[in-house]
């Protein structure tokens, strides 16, 4: 069987192996974000609603893992921010109550944390990984591009709301523009905003691919290493490559 809303299984460098599980259409989302490996954001929008069926992910979900396999985890990501699904609380529920065995992760941009309904859907899961590029204005508008309607302190507010409400682990990824966003000042900006968020774990990541902005490049190993040493957080996870939440263009779809 080829599934529409399943990906993977994947060897995830910081999950295992992944069963990913997309919930939207290709790449609608919050943030148009200037690295974004997938290409640029075709749907900006930060309308919350049910973009696949509910009944069909279930159903493929169901039939996938009825052969019981091993994965370390399930996943929701994709080419788009997941939290814009309103029904991925009652398909995080679903797993939960009928596959407990399997720990669910969300990878997520943060945008929408800001409210409560978001949080609460998301707030049964194992393993979210929001995002967090830039703590100020001109720099958040100047790399992730966000819906007008989106303020970079109100995603910092729900940063901090949910990590006091969410009993799991919470990584914060950060990604590394050279040139951009590893001045020091700016890193000391963040150290600041991340110390009121208090996530169990940072990771730090870099290009893997050409992003939306052609002259954009990697961060070096060195340069990365000078960020996680201006951040002192431990612990840092440092990630070469791979953008957060978007299927791997080479990945096949689960058959």
């Amino acid at each position: 069987m080829r599934y529409k809303h399943l990906f993977g299984p994947v060897k995830s460098r910081r999950l295992g192996l992944s069963l990913g599980v997309d919930l939207l259409p290709y790449k609608t989302c919050t943030l148009d974000c200037i690295y974004c490996e997938c290409g640029a954001t075709t749907k900006l929008t930060t309308k919350r609603k049910v973009y696949r069926s509910t009944e069909e992910i279930i159903a493929e979900l169901s039939n996938f893992l009825s052969s019981k396999p091993q994965l370390d985890q399930i996943t929701f990501s994709g080419a788009g921010e997941p939290t814009l699904a309103i029904n991925i609380s009652e398909i995080i529920s679903h797993l939960k109550k009928e596959y407990p065995q399997y720990s669910v992760t969300v990878i997520t941009n943060g945008t929408l944390l800001g409210e409560p309904q978001v949080r609460a859907a998301i707030v049964k899961a194992d393993i979210v990984i929001p995002s967090l590029d830039a703590v100020t204005k001109d720099l958040f508008q100047k790399i992730n591009r966000p819906h007008k309607s989106i303020s970079i302190d109100e995603i910092i507010d729900g940063l901090v709301a949910f990590r006091k409400e969410f009993k799991g682990k919470l990584w914060l990824e950060i990604f590394v523009i050279p040139g951009l966003n590893d001045q020091p000042k700016d890193i000391e900006h963040l150290k600041k905003v991340v110390a009121k968020i208090t996530p169990d774990k940072i990771q730090i990541n870099t290009l893997d691919r050409s992003g939306v902005l052609e002259n954009l490049r990697l961060a070096t190993d060195v340069e990365l290493n000078d960020f996680a040493d201006i951040l002192g957080f431990k612990p840092v996870d440092i990630i070469l490559g791979r953008s957060r939440n978007i299927a791997d263009k080479d990945v096949r779809y689960a058959k």
